[in-house]
């Protein structure tokens, strides 16, 4: 017998058909409906609420062989089918992340066919592999963000399956797993859960109405979150977890979802016996997500840094609009690399108020902010999705490079930034319902429109070659811009993991200068100093030493080393140099 239940307190009456045949369930304390009806392992069911209702898929369907309005399946990852009882994980500090998106990082988009391409990400220098959502969602191509079932994995990529199996993959490779997951919101096509009970609140964030983590009912609502991020951990034996969009979490208790989550999370990583980490984005600039439990913090071990971001991308590429509009001086630059954010109880001009809160970082390490020269979001959110190598020099890119990975904090690439990758990475989706599809059309263009930007040059995110233009060529890694771009990036990734004096993370072991007027900046780490130089001629910068590594050939002279245009030099002293 196989027990079926579901949290359904606004029904008066539940069934649950299973392989086509309807059962009663009976009601229970909390609203919960159970009934233990014969199955077979991979049986189809779903849900009927009341007299006149639909059959409904599982909230907590593990699998949706026919997509997100169709049937649930019954479902358990294989224990046989592991092969990484050998794995004891990996910590953040220390760490290399690779962001991926499944169904563009290769051509099949497949979780199968991107475990042909691991090889590449150990040769590169990565320890964790960083997948965009793969939680169901409607249709068959999407960045993710739009799921409605959290619990299960979108079949176009392989399912649950083919996750185990890729997941056993980057373990037998020594790579870490960490996965997307969004709890902020709710896609716009096959989301059932109002109809089950208050899994929504009457408040909406900028993608529609928010998740219901303080109002009535929030207590089986927050137990339905921890119980997925658990499970992703448990099951599926994922490393991290990446919180989307923290900051759109709508919730007043005293104890808050993300505190509870990390609490549950570090009572598993102890029973599990190997690290488990939990790393927010969140747009608040605050500290207390990433400081201990212990010192008063919410107990998360990291977050993206897009302050960090922004003053790298905006130094190098000039670009000052929307967001960007504070930031672009070398200035700007040292003081977010030293202090971790720029925004730190400072006046946002973008936002048109203070905004941040200072990092204590004789409590907080550099490696708990995770920095990047790109991710998804910053490319694909851009009007034409182009890349930053559509627009800048390679020699510019690998003074980002430079800069990132020399920093003390977690870098982290966006998949074919590490050889200049050309193709864009878009904004897709494919919703089957023609009434939503018009409407996600329209507004992509409206919202560029209000940026000055031609509606006839948007991408329609409905059309198919939208997501095929977004696929890597990895053909392109064979030319030799593109490779030597891709051996830069190899030795600053190997640098950055295996010298003494880059590997600390210690924020307070970093000292920068910088030369405003000139255009360079050296970031001193212990005996390892990063001398960039980010104008269109050769500089003299006031650093010499032994070269670790160059973009383009130097020229050391007493007391100063000459630059060349859009260019780094890693050298190496014999001690520490005082600041």
């Amino acid at each position: 017998m196989t027990l079926f239940e579901v949290w359904a307190p606004r029904a008066r009456r539940v069934r649950v058909e299973v392989d086509g045949r309807m059962h009663p369930m009976t009601a229970g304390p909390g609203g919960w409906w159970r009934a233990e009806v014969a199955a077979d392992p991979v049986a189809r069911y779903g849900f009927a609420l009341d007299d006149d209702s639909p059959v409904l898929p599982d909230p907590r369907s593990a699998r949706q062989p026919d997509g997100v309005h169709g049937r649930s399946a019954l479902y358990a990852p294989d224990p046989a089918q592991w092969t990484d009882s050998g794995w004891t994980g990996r910590q953040l500090a220390g760490s290399v992340f690779y962001e991926l998106h499944v169904g563009t990082f290769t051509p099949e988009g497949t979780f199968d066919a991107a475990i042909h391409r691991l090889d590449h990400l150990v040769d590169l220098g990565v320890t964790t592999v960083e997948l965009m959502p793969v939680n169901a969602f409607n249709g068959v191509w999407n960045w993710g963000y739009d799921g409605v079932l959290w619990y299960a994995v979108h079949e176009a990529y392989g399912g649950p399956d083919g996750l185990q199996r890729f997941v056993n993959a980057c373990h037998a490779r020594g790579l870490a797993v960490a996965l997307d997951v969004v709890y902020n919101h709710l896609g716009p096509s096959g989301n059932y859960l109002p109809r089950f009970g208050p899994y929504l609140s009457e408040g909406r964030n900028t993608w529609g109405q928010s998740v219901n983590l303080d109002g009535p009912g929030s207590d089986e609502v927050r137990a339905f979150i921890i119980g997925n991020a658990l499970r992703w951990f448990g099951e599926f034996h994922i490393d991290a977890l990446r919180l989307d969009a923290v900051h759109a979490l709508v919730d007043r208790r005293a104890i808050g979802l993300l505190e509870e989550l990390a609490a549950a999370t570090e009572a598993l990583s102890a029973r599990l016996g190997r690290p488990l980490t939990l790393i927010a984005e969140s747009d608040l600039n605050d500290p207390r997500l990433i400081t201990p439990r212990a010192a008063g913090g919410y107990g998360l071990q990291g977050q993206w840094n897009d302050d960090l971001h922004h003053a790298v991308h905006t130094a190098v590429s000039g670009e000052r609009q929307g967001y960007y509009t504070d930031f672009g001086s070398l200035r700007c630059l040292a003081d977010t690399l030293r202090h971790g954010f720029f925004h730190a109880g400072t006046y946002s001009s973008f936002r048109g108020r203070v905004h941040g809160r200072p990092l204590n970082t004789a409590v907080v390490p550099g490696s708990a902010l995770l920095a990047y020269t790109c991710t998804h979001d910053q490319i694909g959110n851009r009007a034409l999705g182009d890349r930053p190598a559509a627009y800048l020099t390679d020699g510019q890119l690998a003074v980002k490079a430079a800069l990132i990975l020399g920093s003390p904090y977690t870098p982290m690439l966006f998949m074919g930034e590490e050889w200049g990758a050309r193709t864009p990475f878009q904004y897709f989706t494919s919703h089957p319902e023609p009434e939503l599809a018009a409407v996600v059309a329209a507004g992509r263009r409206a919202e560029f429109a209000d940026h000055g930007w031609p509606a006839t040059d948007i991408p329609d995110p409905q059309d198919p070659a939208t997501f095929e233009r977004s696929k890597l060529d990895w053909s392109e890694r064979e030319s030799p811009s593109h490779a030597r771009l891709l051996a830069c990036y190899r030795a600053l990734i190997s640098l950055h993991r295996t010298h003494p004096g880059l590997a600390d993370p210690r924020l307070n072991r970093l000292a920068v200068e910088y030369d405003e007027d000139a255009r360079w900046i050296i970031l001193h780490r212990n005996d390892v100093h990063i001398a960039c130089n980010l104008a269109d001629h050769p500089v003299d910068i006031p650093i010499t030493g032994t070269p670790l590594l160059a973009w383009s050939p130097i020229d050391q002279h007493p007391g100063h080393t000459t630059v060349p245009a859009h260019s780094f030099a890693v050298l190496e002293t014999a001690a520490p140099l005082p600041h």
